[in-house]
């Protein structure tokens, strides 16, 4: 039995060493087999984690010196492209080059493949000296190229995140037709590269009629193709909303009021239902503004229903939140604005209260366009809709300001009473507070009783590793301009008073809610921010001509606390704000 085991076990190690032979045979039959064995044992040394720079180079080059010659040859196959793909990753400039020289010919097909396109895009990122001869080989191609699997994400990551000016006009021009396509090649003059880098512009100037509608009328026909085929991904291409809106801008040109309305609504109609992926570039955002700006009443009510799941995820993207504020300037229908993006702003004001583009989205809501939260830049943007708007919109714009305050204002203001206190901690989250408290419209007492508790707490705090709010700058600096009444302008030097706050009242309660301890202990320890805020409150009650019963009281009630003592004691603090604290007890 032994015997015959041991045959047998003898018969299957002779069978597999005989069809190991055979394989290894195959192998080194395959074209370059030598090649890719040198090449990987050396590839094996220059992709290890730990090593110094100047050997991992070492070993680049001589992986580099291996496949010479050989690259367009071993590419395609997955094990060489990685190979590649290393020495483009670790080498320097020499070893980048050569690989890109090497591969001339062969980067539509490479882009085509879903290994090898990583290549490409390392290449088109890595060797601007021979970016536009790669783009250039895309050429005729372009529009089946985004419509394909593989090479679509090739094409858009060339165009938004390393191609300049000019390198882009090389993808857009096919878009323009045939016509404009033919005179797209590497040996265009300086003069032609500029013209080319105005895009649809360039191409159109000086041209007839004629020319003109053939020019336009394949530029559609190639959005229509695109938009007709969602599943391939390219509808959410910086490179195809760039086509878009150049299309529009060029519509808007027309001389016949009638032609322009046609052209759009049909090229609408064509996009309406893939809207949502367009607006998260700038091209994409202006192209959806843009058809707001123009829309009916219908066409906008569309966009809304379009945006109906993605209005929190919008508000937190740059580009994105300029398409919700257009729509909010230009609908007249503002309880469908309230309805379909006002109510969702304020539902989710929590999560948008964390980030800088989420307060915008809210700070729009009250205070749009102020330049306290909007750059100059941003508000230029968003202004280039205002002459369509007054053209497309009956209601008066400040009219439609003060509708969407109202209906935001109750959501925000309940927000407030639920969640003040623990976000007016944060910097960005006292801003948000702020402007809600002076601008929002309605009943506040709920908020103003859920701030004065926070602060009326003792001082200082208990808890080391939670401050008293008093100790935080940002929020002792909210309290203090509402004390104020508003927001300090520096060209005026002056307050400028929200007209819907009441700073007085305010002063009032905090008085009647803060004890004596709290207050003298503001002044006289911890960070001192305290200083300024008392200062701010007794100014605050003891402004000439705005008193009432229970502000004389608490006036009063101050300026017992303060005797001659403590404010000898404050006298001789080294504290900052003493002196601007003592002249406003000076005033009560």
């Amino acid at each position: 039995m032994d015997t015959v085991f041991m045959e047998v076990s003898s018969a299957a190690r002779e069978s597999h060493k005989a069809q190991k032979i055979l394989q290894e045979q195959r192998k080194a039959a395959k074209p370059h087999s030598q090649i890719l064995a040198d090449a990987k044992r050396v590839w094996a040394l220059a992709r290890q984690k730990n090593i110094p720079t100047s050997e991992r180079q070492k070993h680049v080059r001589d992986l580099m010196n291996t496949i010479r010659g050989k690259v367009k040859e071993i590419v395609f196959k997955h094990d060489a492209s990685r190979i590649i793909q290393t020495v483009v990753k670790y080498g320097g400039p020499a070893e980048k080059n050569a690989v890109a020289e090497e591969l001339k010919g062969k980067y539509r097909e490479l882009a085509q493949n879903r290994y090898s396109k990583f290549l490409v895009t390392k290449l088109i990122r890595s060797c601007p000296s021979h970016r536009a001869s790669i783009l250039l080989e895309f050429h005729g191609h372009v529009l089946k190229l985004l419509l394909h699997g593989e090479a679509s994400s090739v094409l858009a990551d060339a165009f938004e995140l390393y191609a300049n000016a000019y390198e882009r006009s090389i993808l857009l021009r096919e878009f323009y037709g045939k016509e404009t396509a033919l005179f797209t090649s590497t040996n265009m003059t300086e003069a032609e590269k500029e013209k080319a880098k105005k895009g649809l512009v360039g191409v159109l100037e000086g041209a007839d009629k004629e020319r003109r509608r053939r020019t336009l009328a394949s530029l559609k026909e190639a959005l229509v193709s695109i938009f007709n085929n969602p599943d391939k991904g390219a509808v959410t291409h910086a490179i195809v909303h760039r086509a878009l809106w150049e299309y529009l801008a060029s519509v808007n040109e027309s001389p016949e009021e009638a032609e322009r309305e046609k052209i759009r609504r049909e090229i609408f109609e064509s996009c309406q239902d893939i809207i949502p992926e367009m607006v998260h570039t700038k091209d994409g955002s202006r192209a959806v503004r843009e058809f707001l700006a123009q829309g009916s009443a219908k066409e906008r009510k569309q966009i809304l229903k379009a945006f109906k799941l993605h209005i929190e995820r919008m508000c937190l993207d740059d580009e994105a939140q300029q398409v919700l504020f257009t729509a909010i300037d230009v609908i007249d229908d503002t309880k469908l604005v309230q309805k379909n993006i006002v109510a969702q702003m304020t539902e989710s004001a929590s999560a948008l209260v964390s980030t800088p583009q989420g307060r915008r989205a809210l700070f729009y809501l009250l205070v749009p366009r102020t330049r306290r939260h909007f750059t100059p830049a941003q508000i230029a943007f968003l202004a280039e809709t205002d002459k369509a708007r007054s053209t497309t919109s009956k209601k008066d714009s400040e009219v439609r300001t003060s509708e969407i305050r109202s209906f935001a204002s109750e959501g925000l203001l309940s927000w407030v009473a639920k969640k003040g206190p623990e976000v007016s901690r944060d910097p960005g989250g006292s801003l948000v507070v702020t402007e809600i408290m002076l601008f929002a419209d309605g009943d506040k007492s709920p908020a103003i009783q859920t701030l004065l508790a926070a602060i009326s707490i003792p001082y200082p705090s208990l808890d080391a590793s939670l401050p008293h709010p008093i100790d935080l700058p940002h929020t002792s600096r909210l309290y203090k301009t509402l004390l104020q009444g508003g927001h300090f302008n520096h060209n005026t030097k002056s307050v400028h008073k929200a007209t819907s706050w009441d700073a007085l009242n305010f002063a009032t309660q905090l008085a009647d809610s803060i004890e004596k301890e709290v207050v003298l202990a503001m002044c006289l320890k911890g960070e001192k921010n305290g200083t300024f805020v008392i200062a701010e409150l007794c100014g605050a009650l003891a402004v000439e001509g705005s008193t009432t019963a229970g502000s004389t009281e608490a006036r009063k009630r101050l300026k017992d606390w303060f005797d001659s003592d403590v404010k000898k004691q404050i006298a001789s603090e080294d504290g900052k704000g003493k002196q601007v604290l003592l002249d406003s007890l000076e005033r009560l």
